[in-house]
C-alpha cells in the first residue's frame, strides 16, 4: 500500500498518527479528533506554506496510526510516544508555566493525580507538558473513572461523594488496603507511559487471583476496568504492542511476536474413527497448504490425551531435520490435561523450548507451561480473538476429517442393506 492509499484508508476516528522517513526513522507524532481529516490536510495542494511542514511532508515515506475512543485519550498517547521516540519535527514544550502537566503525588501515602502548571522538586512524578489544556481536563476525567485515586488535598474522616460514584477507592475510611491502592497507582503509571498491554496483563492477573480467592466483587471490579480500557481501540504501530501477534507475544512473554502458529485438535465419537488435525497460521492468516490431518493409529478406545501425544509426536518427530521450519507457538485445543500431554511429548523430542499453550473451550482460559493459574483475557482482547480463530479452525478441520472417515465407513454398510 503506497502513501496515498494509506492516507485514504485512515479512519475518521480520534487517534494518534506517526509519520516516518524512508529509513523508518520517526519524523513526527501527532494527535487528531479525526485521523483521516487531519492527516489528509498535510497533503492539500492549497495548504498554507510553512517551511518546517514542507520539509516534513517531503520526507514522509510511511504513516502508521492508532485509534482511541476520544481525542483526550489521544493526547495522553501522543505525549508518551513523543517522549519515547523523540521525533525530529515535534516542537519540544518547555516544562514551565506556559503549559499544563499531570502531577502524580507518589511522595504521599495515597497518591493523587491532578493538573498543574508548576513543577517543583517534591518527589512527585510529572507527565507532560501538554499543549491543549481543555483536552487534558477531559483526559483527567477519564483517568479518574478508570483509576479511582483520591482527589482531596487533605484526607477527610468520612467517605465523600466520589467514593459513592466509584471515582475514589475510599482510603480515608479504610475501604482499600495500602497494597491495593499502590497497585492502582502502578497501573496508572503504565497507562500514562503508553504501556497498555502490560497494564491489561497486570489487571488480568489480579482478576484471576481475586477469582481464585473467591473475591468475586473484586474480580468484577477489575473486569470492569479491563473492559473500559479495552474500548480504547488500537491499530498496528510498530513501536507499541497493538497488533494481535504483538499483544499475544507480550502476554506470553515471548520476545518475538509469534508469526508462525501451529494448532492441534482431536476428534472422535466414543473412540471411533479418531482423528487429529494441525492447522498453520502465518501472520494471523491460515495457510491451508500447510494443514495436516492424522488418523489415530496407536490409541484404542477413548483417550484424548494419548491421541494428542500421538499427533504431536508424529508432527514434530522429524523437526530437527534440515529444511524443517519450527513454529513460533504451538496451540493446543484443550485445558491443562491436553497441554500437559503435548508438553510431555515435546520434551521427549527435545523441543521443550518451543512455546506451547492450551485454550479451554468453556471459559476461553489460556493455560501455559510455567503458570499454575490460567491467563484470563478480556473478551475484547485482540490476542484472544487470534487464539480463538486459530483454535476454531483446528477444530473445524478435525471435525471435517472425522465426518469424512465416518461417511466412508457408512457407505458400504448402506450398500449392503440395499
Amino acid at each position: 500500500m503506497d502513501l496515498k492509499e494509506k492516507v485514504k484508508a485512515l479512519p475518521a476516528l480520534p487517534g494518534v498518527y506517526i509519520m516516518k522517513g524512508a529509513e523508518g526513522r520517526v519524523l513526527y507524532v501527532g494527535k487528531a479528533g479525526n485521523l483521516k481529516k487531519r492527516v489528509s490536510s498535510y497533503f492539500y495542494p492549497n495548504r498554507r506554506l510553512n517551511e518546517r511542514i514542507d520539509q516534513l511532508v517531503s520526507s514522509i515515506a510511511d504513516i502508521e496510526h492508532m485509534t482511541t475512543s476520544t481525542e483526550a485519550e489521544a493526547l495522553i498517547y501522543e505525549n508518551s510516544l513523543i517522549k519515547q521516540l523523540a521525533p525530529r519535527y515535534n516542537i519540544a514544550l518547555r516544562d514551565d508555566k506556559s503549559y499544563p502537566m499531570l502531577k502524580l503525588t507518589v511522595n504521599e501515602k495515597f497518591p493523587r493525580l491532578f493538573i498543574t502548571r508548576r513543577k517543583v522538586n517534591d518527589g512527585s512524578m510529572y507527565y507532560g507538558p501538554y499543549a491543549n489544556a481543555k483536552l487534558l481536563k477531559e483526559a483527567v476525567v477519564l483517568l479518574r473513572q478508570m483509576f479511582p485515586l483520591r482527589t482531596c488535598g487533605k484526607m477527610p474522616k468520612s467517605l465523600c461523594l466520589n467514593y459513592h460514584i466509584k471515582q475514589c477507592l475510599g482510603p480515608c475510611a479504610g475501604k482499600v488496603t495500602d497494597a491495593e491502592y499502590a497497585d492502582v497507582v502502578s497501573e496508572l503509571k503504565l497507562f500514562l507511559e503508553g504501556r497498555k498491554a502490560e497494564l491489561l496483563k497486570a489487571l488480568t492477573e489480579r482478576m484471576t487471583k481475586a477469582s481464585r480467592a473467591e473475591d468475586f466483587e473484586k474480580a468484577a471490579e477489575l473486569r470492569g476496568r479491563i473492559e473500559a480500557l479495552s474500548t480504547i481501540k488500537e491499530d498496528s504501530v510498530s513501536y507499541k504492542p497493538l497488533g494481535e501477534m504483538e499483544e499475544l507475544g507480550r502476554i506470553l512473554g515471548i520476545t518475538k511476536p509469534p508469526e508462525k502458529i501451529e494448532a492441534f485438535d482431536v476428534s472422535n465419537i466414543m473412540g471411533q474413527e479418531a482423528v487429529g488435525s494441525m492447522v498453520y497460521f502465518y501472520k494471523g492468516r491460515p495457510r491451508k497448504s500447510e494443514y495436516r490431518r492424522f488418523k489415530i493409529a496407536t490409541v484404542p478406545g477413548i483417550d484424548d490425551y494419548a491421541m494428542m501425544r500421538e499427533i504431536v509426536s508424529r508432527r514434530y518427530s522429524k523437526l530437527s531435520e534440515p529444511g524443517r521450519v519450527r513454529p513460533d507457538l504451538i496451540l493446543i485445543d484443550g485445558g491443562k490435561g491436553h497441554l500437559a500431554a503435548a508438553l510431555g511429548e515435546l520434551d521427549k523430542l527435545g523441543l521443550a523450548d518451543i512455546p506451547a499453550i492450551g485454550i479451554a473451550k468453556e471459559f476461553e482460559h489460556i493455560y501455559t507451561k510455567d503458570k499454575k493459574d490460567p491467563i484470563v483475557l478480556p473478551k475484547e482482547s485482540k490476542a484472544l480473538h487470534l487464539l480463538k480463530r486459530v483454535r476454531d479452525e483446528a477444530h473445524r478441520f478435525a471435525i471435517a476429517y472425522h465426518r469424512k472417515l465416518r461417511s466412508k465407513k457408512l457407505l458400504p454398510e448402506r450398500k449392503r442393506k440395499r
